[in-house]
């Protein structure tokens, strides 16, 4: 089974989606799961990953209720608000939920850049843990050794990384990222998604080559038991689209083994999400 990782859907909003700004008019509409459906269908995509694109348990709703309608709608990742004195009471009542696998909170926007270490914060990721819920780390490259202090703090709490931490593809930058990233890596309760790539380059300009040497290190670092694929549809349309996406990862992995690109396309998707009962056998040399 072949999983998009990480996508969205929203009814679009021009105060509350502010962040979709005017060089970004093209997703400046609302975007629902029947306009996903042919593009994976399109591409061999069985199912998908909705992640949160706002912060609110609204969203929550939302997504879940597209997810209800939807079976090709494998997950959810929703908000919640982790620094809540009730975060337990909270969880307790989205444990009910079948579909909603765990959360994610907008760091990268946080003008505290270590907030995930603050003990609020902590706390609501030690409840995350007790409810079996994953974590999405949706962070910039100046948090990067933050997020490996966080997560070294969890050994047992399942993360993901989002879009590789972000770095700055368009000005080819790598040293500190790389340096980073790897320590992040080297903890194995830490997954990563290739996603959100192409809104990194230049868009529409990029060239297939100009992510050859992050995805290098991505599939070095954490190595094809802990990659997963994540379009970031729509917000990929401003860069390129649906297909692009899917060519650029199809092209780097075409020297990969058949059992790496199985991983990478869906077994570590139903694995870390637990969209299904799956049994991941050992890696073939």
């Amino acid at each position: 089974m072949k999983i998009d990782a990480h996508q969205h859907f929203w009814q679009y909003d021009p105060v509350r989606d502010a962040w979709i700004n005017n060089q970004m008019a093209v997703i400046q509409r609302s975007f629902n799961p029947t306009d996903l459906k042919p593009l994976l269908s399109r591409n061999g995509i069985d199912g998908c990953v909705v992640v949160q694109s706002d912060q609110s348990e609204a969203e929550n709703e939302f997504q879940l209720a597209n997810a209800a309608q939807h079976s090709f709608i494998k997950g959810v990742v929703g908000w919640v608000d982790l620094q809540a004195d009730n975060i337990g009471e909270r969880l307790a009542y989205y444990s009910q939920f079948d579909k909603l696998k765990g959360f994610r909170h907008v760091l990268q926007g946080e003008p505290n850049r270590a907030l995930m270490l603050t003990p609020n914060f902590r706390r609501g990721i030690a409840a995350l843990e007790l409810h079996n819920f994953t974590y999405d780390l949706l962070i910039f490259p100046d948090q990067l050794a933050y997020s490996r202090e966080l997560v070294a703090a969890f050994p047992n709490q399942p993360f993901v990384l989002d879009h590789i931490a972000k770095p700055n593809i368009k000005a080819q930058q790598l040293d500190d990222w790389e340096q980073e990233l790897r320590a992040l890596a080297a903890h194995e309760n830490v997954c990563c998604k290739v996603s959100g790539m192409v809104t990194e380059a230049r868009w529409k300009q990029w060239q297939p080559h100009d992510f050859r040497p992050y995805l290098d290190i991505v599939f070095e670092a954490f190595g094809p038991e802990r990659v997963l694929f994540g379009s970031d549809w729509p917000v990929c349309e401003v860069a390129g689209g649906y297909d692009a996406v899917v060519s650029l990862v199809q092209n780097y992995l075409a020297a990969f083994s058949a059992r790496e690109k199985a991983l990478f396309w869906g077994e570590n998707a139903l694995k870390f999400y637990r969209l299904e009962a799956a049994t991941v056998p050992p890696l073939l040399k």
